[in-house]
């Protein structure tokens, strides 16, 4: 698939559609070894002068690992009919199973970073910040009691350092 490079400031996407409708595949490699998963929480801005991504990780999750092991992440959005694989990679856990290899996607290896030839959309980033969300920050008491049981999400704001679209 031919992608082409374009400024973030040239990206003009809903984030409310594409990260909350449409889902994030949050990837990233380490040693040898890569993981994704699915991510339907986060944002886009500006930060520090940066555009930036914003997602959330829970700590059991296997993707995380490899986030807070190589800081280098990935963020694709793949078209509709990828919905079924998406919600694969949002349920299985790759500690069980290679679930890039069992997907069939095409994987792409570079700089450290894993991308895939069926996204629409492709983030290459680095990690500027993580920080645990925890239960002294919420100021909205139902946020908390509603989404957590104190299995509080890492928070890592990411450098968009390469933003692809399919061409």
């Amino acid at each position: 698939m031919a992608f082409k490079e374009i400024s973030p400031e040239d990206f003009n996407e809903s984030p409310f559609r594409l990260i909350g409708k449409e889902w994030l595949l949050v990837a990233s490699e380490t040693d040898g070894k890569a993981n994704a998963m699915t991510a339907s929480w986060g944002g886009l801005g500006i930060l520090w002068g940066k555009p930036v991504a914003y997602i959330f990780i829970r700590p059991q999750r296997y993707t995380k690992e490899f986030v807070d092991k190589s800081h280098k992440v990935t963020l694709s959005v793949f078209d509709e009919d990828r919905r079924k694989m998406m919600s694969y990679f949002g349920t299985v856990s790759g500690r069980d199973e290679d679930k890039i290899a069992k997907s069939g996607l095409t994987a792409k290896h570079e700089d450290g970073r894993i991308t895939f030839d069926e996204a629409r959309v492709t983030m290459e980033g680095r990690v500027l910040y993580a920080q645990p969300l925890g239960k002294e920050y919420f100021l909205d008491k139902e946020a908390d009691e509603k989404w957590y049981q104190g299995d509080y999400h890492t928070m890592y704001v990411v450098e968009i350092e390469k933003l692809l679209v399919r061409a």
